[in-house]
């Protein structure tokens, strides 16, 4: 039999629970215990394959294929294995995912782990997405720990790095569950060179005045993220840059078991902490087992050795058949990295499995045959959009609708139609009087209040001729700085933004999309760049999207000066332009 739930220790409050769960703990299982001497008192249950979110560091580039519902654990399944763990020794348990939180029952399993006696710790990790509105449920059900993801502080990259909407929803999850009492809050934050290295000093400002642990990890390899040593960045070198900004920083006392080197701020509310899983790993010290959505035990986070518990469980195993299977999982541990010496080649499941939709794929395929003919065939070879293949494309919308929704059978006026018309009906000739200087000569912007708002879509572009070692180098993603075309983009989507406080005559005006596309020309060696801007407004986006292929031109030859100076930039131009008084413009 199982051990039921002692009825005393659910009316306490968390923090006598934990203590007098401590005091009455039972001698440790030797079935959790490897030939090294760890015992592994720390179980993460994956609930769920699922996300809500395309993170593209922990997501192969050409999806994966979802475990049928019938083959993932049960909620039952979860709470008999949970129990039969806490039973031999576990007092930790996170719930992960893909994302936890989408599993419509998440509250009620929180509920059911609580009562399992001997468990001190219910933790869980999310992307944020959900939890402002979940949290004070999963905390009343008995939730002490939250582990929130975020990687940027900026929106724009943001959508960029997850391929999808919602910086506000996290923000507004962290601000819950510090108004909720939890200490500390806890923000994951995977460095990668060339995207968010950038912003470390910004994520430690985020501690000063509020109860967080930020908690910068070093980017690891998992099957399709296209993983190499290049992309990370090193506790070392992370410590290095905060210390520079705030050379008093103290390191703090942690538990031997803990994966994080904490150090914090003197005066600062919060603390940052390192995980160093690839510079120096905590091998020596891991507690910890995983339980996959499908069942599988996984004793080690970078080995692809999995043992099914779901299908002894469904098999009828008793209690000690299942414990002496784990047992022998556990007892098989390697002493580090599952035994490999180069982890980097290791094949093993995707950081998260979740699914890609061949439809999201063909709409930003869509996309790139609107803005580029020479880009059609391109598209349509690679399949699905990503930063690694040899056409990029990002986009950025503030209206609702994400690009991989626009076709081209849309009604007369909207967006898509007019790129798939080709932008042109007619081209007007010059003004015959200049219209931002005054009466006396001076520069002057000019008053639009009194025009009417209209659809308004430019398209401009840009070529960086790189020379052949630049260009290789480029395709290979082999610069030292990181990823040039994903970051292109990036200064492209966000120069678009900022183009009223660059050009002084410039109206600020809302823009609704965003599209910024690279591609690699290698007839000519060159990064090809186009960028769409559209929006509903008094006055045209020429110059936004003229902006963006320009920031993005810039942002590539500063990427790839270290190689040679003997860039070019050049036919930095407007292709077509819609909407206005002017009528509509389409370059021969």
């Amino acid at each position: 039999m199982l051990a039921k739930p002692c009825p005393q220790h659910k009316e306490l409050p968390s923090t006598r629970r934990k203590g007098f769960l401590t005091e009455h703990a039972a001698p440790f299982s030797a079935f959790l215990t490897d030939s090294f001497g760890r015992r592994h008192n720390y179980l993460r249950i994956s609930l769920t394959e699922k996300c809500n979110l395309r993170c593209q560091y922990c997501m192969p580039e050409e999806g994966v294929q979802l475990t049928p519902k019938s083959e993932l654990l049960t909620t039952q399944e979860i709470i008999t294995l949970a129990r039969l763990f806490v039973k031999e020794g576990v007092d930790k348990i996170r719930l992960t995912g893909g994302e936890p939180l989408i599993r419509p029952n998440v509250v009620d399993i929180v509920g059911q782990l609580y009562k399992l006696e001997g468990l001190q710790t219910i933790a869980v990790t999310t992307n944020g997405i959900n939890l402002a509105r979940l949290l004070p449920r999963l905390k009343e059900a008995g939730l002490d720990a939250i582990n929130i993801s975020l990687d940027t502080l900026v929106p724009a990259k943001f959508e960029f790095i997850v391929r999808r909407k919602g910086f506000h929803k996290v923000m507004e999850g962290i601000n819950k569950a510090v108004e909720l009492g939890y200490n500390p809050v806890k923000v994951n934050c995977v460095v990668m060179r060339g995207l968010n290295e950038d912003e470390l000093l910004d994520f430690v400002v985020l501690t000063k005045n509020q109860p967080l642990d930020v908690r910068f990890i070093e980017y690891m390899p998992f099957d399709g993220n296209k993983w190499n040593f290049k992309k990370m960045v090193s506790y070392k070198e992370m410590l290095d840059t905060v210390r520079q900004r705030w050379p008093d920083l103290e390191k703090l006392p942690c538990e031997a078991s803990s994966t994080a080197k904490a150090y914090k701020v003197p005066d600062f509310q919060g603390q940052i902490s390192f995980i160093t899983s690839m510079s120096e790993h905590f091998c020596g010290s891991c507690n910890r087992l995983r339980i996959t959505a499908d069942g599988n035990l996984k004793v080690c986070l970078f080995g692809n050795s999995e043992v099914s518990l779901r299908d002894h469980l469904r098999s009828g195993a008793s209690e000690d058949e299942l414990v002496q299977i784990i047992g022998a999982a556990v007892g098989r541990k390697k002493k580090q990295h599952a035994g490999m010496f180069n982890i980097s080649q290791m094949k093993n499941r995707p950081m998260i499995l979740i699914e890609i939709l061949q439809a999201e794929a063909h709409s930003v395929c869509i996309f790139r045959k609107n803005l580029s003919s020479s880009s059609d065939t391109q598209c349509l070879r690679t399949g699905s959009p990503s930063i690694h293949h040899t056409s990029h494309t990002a986009v950025d919308s503030h209206s609702g609708t994400a690009a991989g929704n626009q076709s081209e059978e849309k009604g007369p006026g909207s967006h898509s139609k007019a790129i798939g018309s080709g932008l042109c009906v007619s081209e007007r000739g010059p003004s015959s009087s200049l219209t931002h200087i005054d009466q006396e000569g001076r520069a002057a912007m000019v008053d639009v209040g009194k025009k009417p708002d209209s659809e308004r879509t430019a398209v401009a572009s840009a070529v960086v001729r790189l020379g052949e070692k630049a260009f290789g180098m480029v395709r290979q993603n082999q610069l030292k700085k990181g990823d040039v075309l994903a970051v292109a983009q990036i200064a492209g989507i966000q120069g678009a933004k900022l183009t009223s406080q660059l050009i002084p005559l410039c109206h600020n005006i809302p823009l609704s999309h965003v599209v910024v596309s690279l591609s690699l020309d290698e007839s000519r060696w060159a990064v090809v760049i186009q960028a769409l801007c559209h929006s509903q407004g008094k006055t045209g986006v020429e110059m936004e999207a003229l902006t963006a292929a320009s920031l993005a031109a810039l942002t590539v030859y500063d990427m790839c000066k270290a190689v040679t100076h003997d860039i070019v930039i050049e036919e930095v131009k407007l292709v077509s332009k819609t909407g206005g008084q002017r009528g509509d413009f389409q370059r021969g």
